[in-house]
């Protein structure tokens, strides 16, 4: 589980950087603005996960020289950018579809990002995260079943608390999933770049349920 966060935050930072050189500051109010996952993410957490990526050679540090005219002294900003390998690193990653894509936190980091996705992409990604709760709703269902004789009635409602929410993502799911499908074919999306034909509907219609 930590090792997928740290992968989901690492797409999230070059996601960022691919728009433009920023402070560790800016990265961290991105963050905290566009991806609800990591809304309690410290300095102690990112400044790390940047480390790794300018070790891998995916992001270059920068000073931000004193402005001109300034006579006192001023500290040194440190500013991150995107290198060409980390936007080919970027790229690839946002290409990848399969089970790590579907966890909860990575999950949520991508769909936050579906904008530089291309649509088949977004629509493996959608449709797997649906199997992997439809799994998930099958083994919460077989797991009230069996505590129904041996729990007290609050521990009983807790666990069909969970069943309902799982149940209404299932039904969100799948109303993604029909606007994708009735979405016109788009060309690819260039690693970092937005799709400007992307458009969360509204309204998602609801399929019947398993």
């Amino acid at each position: 589980m930590v090792r997928r966060r740290a992968d989901s935050l690492q797409l999230a930072v070059l996601a960022l950087l691919a728009d433009g050189p920023l402070h560790g500051y800016e990265v961290r109010r991105r963050l905290d603005l566009r991806l609800g996952a990591f809304r309690a993410l410290s300095y102690g957490t990112l400044y790390p996960c940047l480390r790794q990526l300018q070790t891998a050679g995916w992001v270059e540090e920068t000073t931000q020289a004193r402005a001109a005219g300034t006579v006192a002294p001023r500290r040194t900003r440190v500013t991150y950018a995107l290198t060409g390998p980390g936007r080919a690193r970027l790229a690839q990653l946002l290409e990848e579809a399969g089970p790590d894509a579907w966890e909860d936190d990575a999950f949520g980091v991508r769909l936050a990002l579906f904008a530089r996705v291309a649509p088949r992409t977004r629509l493996r990604v959608l449709e797997g995260r649906r199997a992997r709760l439809l799994e998930r709703l099958e083994q919460l269902t077989h797991s009230i079943e069996r505590a129904q004789a041996v729990v007290d009635a609050y521990a009983l409602e807790a666990q069909r608390h969970g069943l309902d929410t799982v149940r209404r993502e299932v039904d969100w799911l799948d109303g993604l999933i029909e606007a994708e499908e009735r979405r016109p074919p788009a060309g690819p999306v260039a690693g970092g770049e937005h799709d400007p034909g992307q458009q969360v509907p509204g309204h998602h219609g609801e399929r019947e349920r398993p």
